[in-house]
């Protein structure tokens, strides 16, 4: 009889049960398996399942074990020990190998220059980076972990799952630590006119008034930069009755900045706290959210007024009106370019591209 330990530094090809053994010594002892069961006082198909490593080796049975085979209980245990380590490691192993295939797909150079994750050679030292990201136990439960949380919208351009995924969790690690108050729909539906405001300010002055709002609406706000086949405007994610809404930083459009922010506010007085949204460029299928960040931005009725009563291919008269409703130009020019009634070659100083300075990037490992 051999016990078939394994040395600390050799990775085993094979996890051997202990159930081998078992079968060794029935054939030395001239036994059958029946025989054996009635002798350790269990029933054969239990004993089956032990020799064939699919039932343990209890301590209750080592003490059997010892008494009609021989040699000790704690030769048995460590049989069994040595068998469920090298399962494990063999499992880890296999993971190890399907993570590295799911690390192709992440956009870990982009991440890493963004300060969101180590950079490493190493690709097993990335995939345990990711892990750590992600909050996972191995990549191939990213997608289901995040899957009941949010609905993918159809989109004419390629997206990557992965990076839409790496963007939401980085959008929750920036959220989490935000301190807010408890969230109130009726206080955020009151500052709507206070955040159409500001669209009036410029983004260095407009955006700690948001963030500073949004808190006390119940609101993490938070900018996140864009990664690769992602084209996400913005998103809503609940956590711990806390919402985070958050915003790509893509160098975009003062109107179409805007409209996304109204449009997650839509959202988050309407929708469910069940699920993650997000707002997709060129996405016209959340079409009530649409209508109401149309609506909080420019009301129907100031809008149907501004089309009755102007020319609306007037620049002044876009930039007139727009001031006396208090409302940023750029928000009306947009609402005429997206009913088609302009052409987007006009009045394109009036939609300036910015980027607003964030805080540094947070490190999240």
């Amino acid at each position: 009889m051999v016990n078939k330990k394994v040395n600390n530094g050799f990775l085993p090809t094979i996890a051997i049960p202990p159930g081998e053994t078992i079968r060794e010594n029935m054939e030395f002892l001239g036994m059958n398996q029946e025989e054996l069961a009635v002798r350790l006082g269990i029933t054969p198909k239990h004993l089956s399942n032990i020799i064939n490593g699919n039932a343990p080796i209890t301590y209750e049975t080592a003490l059997k074990l010892e008494s009609v085979i021989g040699p000790s209980a704690q030769f048995w245990m460590n049989l069994e020990a040595n068998y469920q380590l090298n399962k494990a490691r063999l499992e880890k192993r296999e993971e190890m190998y399907s993570d590295l295939e799911v690390l192709k797909k992440i956009p870990y150079k982009k991440m890493s220059d963004l300060g969101w994750i180590e950079d490493s050679p190493d690709k097993v030292k990335r995939v345990m980076n990711c892990r750590e990201f992600f909050g996972v136990a191995n990549l191939s439960i990213v997608k289901t972990s995040y899957a009941v949380m949010f609905r993918k919208q159809k989109q004419k351009r390629e997206i990557s799952d992965l990076s839409v995924l790496a963007w939401l969790r980085k959008a929750e690690l920036e959220g989490l630590p935000v301190k807010v108050q408890r969230f109130n729909r009726r206080k955020l539906r009151a500052l709507i006119p206070t955040f159409r405001s500001l669209t009036m300010e410029d983004p260095s002055c407009f955006y700690p008034k948001m963030k500073d709002l949004c808190a006390e609406c119940g609101i993490a706000l938070v900018l996140v930069e864009s990664l690769p086949k992602t084209y996400i405007c913005g998103a809503t994610i609940w956590r711990n009755n806390k919402a985070i809404l958050a915003l790509s930083v893509r160098g975009k459009r003062a109107d179409i900045f805007w409209f996304t922010f109204f449009h997650e506010l839509a959202h988050l007085l309407n929708h469910s706290k069940k699920e993650f949204h997000i707002n997709y460029e060129n996405n016209t299928e959340e079409d009530e959210a649409n209508k109401m960040a149309s609506n909080f931005l420019i009301p129907n009725r100031l809008y149907k007024k501004f089309l009755d009563e102007f020319p609306y291919r007037d620049k002044k008269c876009i930039v007139d009106y727009s001031h006396e409703i208090n409302i940023s130009p750029c928000i009306l020019v947009g609402r005429l370019l997206y009913d088609k009634l302009i052409d987007y070659k006009y009045y394109s100083d009036l939609r300036p591209s910015f980027e607003i300075v964030r805080e540094p990037a947070v490190r999240t490992n």
